[in-house]
């Protein structure tokens, strides 16, 4: 008899994970320079690591929400809305941080694009663990079942 073979599932490589994880932890240090080192008041440093942690959180929300939600809708209106406008508000109040800020246009410049490339390599980040995690449970349960059949024996 023909038995269906089990699909695998393809895994990203360790090159491309290991190029996720090192763009995720330069714009974080890029980020952590640029606020570190943040001319003016303590009170604009404060809000501005408040916001960037604010986004970074919120576009990890936001990446689960969307992939949760791909296939059908598991979450209520409600909660989408939620998430939706966490994002949203990150984003607005931290860009109106920094562009109310009272400092060089070289220097705003540079933690505006050390933000957007925290918050791309965030969503990159959560995209790279899902699939790991998926293709995880994926391969379980596929061993899972092949336990099983071992156990039942051959097919009479």
């Amino acid at each position: 008899m023909n038995e269906p073979v089990p699909m695998m599932m393809k895994r990203d490589t360790r090159a491309w994970q290991m190029q996720v994880w090192l763009s995720f932890g330069v714009a974080a240090t890029l980020c952590a320079i640029g606020l570190a080192w943040l001319p003016g008041d303590e009170l604009d440093r404060a809000f501005m690591v408040m916001g960037y942690v604010f986004c970074m959180s919120a576009a990890f929300a936001l990446a689960k929400f969307v992939r949760d939600n791909e296939r059908r809708k598991v979450d209520t209106p409600m909660f989408s809305m939620v998430v939706w406008s966490g994002f949203v508000l990150a984003m607005s109040l931290t860009g109106w941080g920094l562009w109310r800020m009272d400092i060089n246009p070289a220097y705003k410049g540079f933690l505006l694009v050390g933000w957007l490339f925290l918050i791309s390599t965030v969503f990159t980040l959560a995209k790279t663990l899902r699939d790991k995690h998926e293709a995880d449970l994926h391969e379980a349960r596929l061993a899972g079942r092949a336990a099983a059949a071992e156990l039942r024996g051959p097919a009479a």
